[in-house]
């Protein structure tokens, strides 16, 4: 049981809701007490009311549980776009932060990628002990940009050697496997497990053909200008999820890629309301990211973390990997997210403990062949959860003899 007056982590678990296989009372024994969820059945721009909001909270409460933070209160096309009615929907998202303030729900989770959330090149990289994890091919990505999705001028975003690479690989696909491929990047936001047909996939990408990163970015800081105030007076605490992977891709801008990106939403919007999600996977698949230098000087503005392991390389290359065997120093990450929550206690914050949750867990056990969002199993996270609180315990008896 965790002990809810020592610093540290809120131990939290995303569910997906009512429909997701993986149930509350198997949370429960996970060894989470508090659960990341999202209001997946209302359609985004639109208001999340007092009822849906209650009405989900007394659920999960209903199984001893607390709703921790929400994942997410996504951000319309129509915002990230400035088009149609995208000023509505602002002022409908602070109405939904305002409903969840009023519910005693004040951690939000949000991102700012177009068109997709996250991409992978493979859903079931088999491990020598038999489990299976998410995988990133560069050129394998790039296969599927040039010769299925055929997007205009693509040639011009990799070198000659990753065509090469890529077109050597895709003239050895068959026709399933080249069907496989192209069902797997583009599977849908999660929650979901159906994906964009080509047509529409390509047809969204269209609507971004004239936003670069510099305008992408100038309309997450009008957003955030807008929204901030309104969280900042209700209490809330955004947490902007960097992009997954942490590069521009199929023409697409990308503006959470590392600190510099980090950096500067901070300081554009100042507000201690206004901070980020630290996720250490998606972070971590960049070569030259350091995750530590990220940890120790955004501290305070840290307000919700997703934990994994990731192997990398200089090529973009990439697969997610257990806790403690990837490049990502997780040990020295969360020994200063401890310090920073340690900090927090001892000025009397009453959010002093940092929401963490267990990211991407390894499809084993019981759970291979099962009907799973990738990533999003019942053991592999709970093997990782389970990991997470052997470290942040080790990590607090060592501070205190200290």
């Amino acid at each position: 049981m965790q002990n809810l007056n020592k610093p540290g982590f809120e131990h939290t678990w995303r569910w997906f809701g009512p429909n997701d296989r993986i149930t509350l009372d198997q949370i429960r024994q996970t060894g989470a007490t508090g659960i990341v969820t999202a209001l997946h059945q209302v359609p985004v721009g639109e208001v999340w009311t007092l009822e849906a909001i209650q009405e989900r909270k007394a659920l999960i409460e209903k199984h001893d549980l607390t709703w921790a933070v929400v994942e997410s209160v996504p951000v319309s096309e129509a915002i990230k776009k400035q088009k149609n009615n995208y000023k509505e929907h602002i002022e409908n998202y602070k109405q939904t932060l305002s409903n969840l303030a009023q519910c005693g729900i004040y951690t939000v989770c949000y991102n700012f990628m177009p068109v997709l959330d996250w991409s992978r090149t493979n859903l079931a990289l088999t491990y020598p002990d038999g489990s299976q994890s998410l995988m990133y091919v560069y050129h394998v990505f790039a296969a599927f940009d040039l010769f299925i999705l055929k997007r205009q001028n693509a040639a011009s975003d990799y070198s000659q050697e990753v065509i090469d690479q890529a077109t050597k690989y895709f003239g050895s696909l068959n026709e399933d496997q080249k069907a496989e491929l192209q069902n797997t990047i583009l599977l849908g936001l999660p929650g979901s497990l159906e994906a964009y047909t080509l047509e529409a996939f390509q047809a969204s990408l269209d609507e971004y053909r004239h936003i670069n990163k510099d305008k992408l970015r100038e309309h997450l800081i009008y957003f955030l200008r807008e929204i901030t105030p309104v969280a900042e007076h209700k209490g809330v605490k955004l947490a902007i999820h960097p992009d997954d992977p942490p590069w521009a891709q199929l023409g697409l801008p990308r503006i959470v890629t590392g600190y510099d990106d980090l950096k500067y939403i901070l300081n554009e919007v100042n507000s201690p309301a206004n901070g980020i999600t630290l996720c250490t996977g998606s972070l971590g698949a960049g070569y030259d990211n350091d995750l530590v230098k990220m940890a120790n000087e955004f501290a305070d503005r840290i307000h919700f973390a997703h934990l994994r392991n990731v192997t990398r390389d200089v090529d973009r290359n990439f697969m997610e990997n257990n806790l403690f065997d990837g490049d990502v120093d997780i040990l020295n990450v969360a020994s200063l997210l401890i310090k920073e929550s340690i900090r927090r206690k001892s000025q009397e914050h009453s959010d002093y403990k940092i929401p963490i949750r267990p990211d991407h867990g390894f499809q084993m056990l019981g759970d291979i062949g099962l009907d799973n969002y990738p990533g999003y199993g019942l053991y592999g996270r709970m093997k990782s959860l389970a990991e997470i609180r052997g470290m942040e315990l080790g990590l607090l008896t060592s501070f205190n003899k200290q």
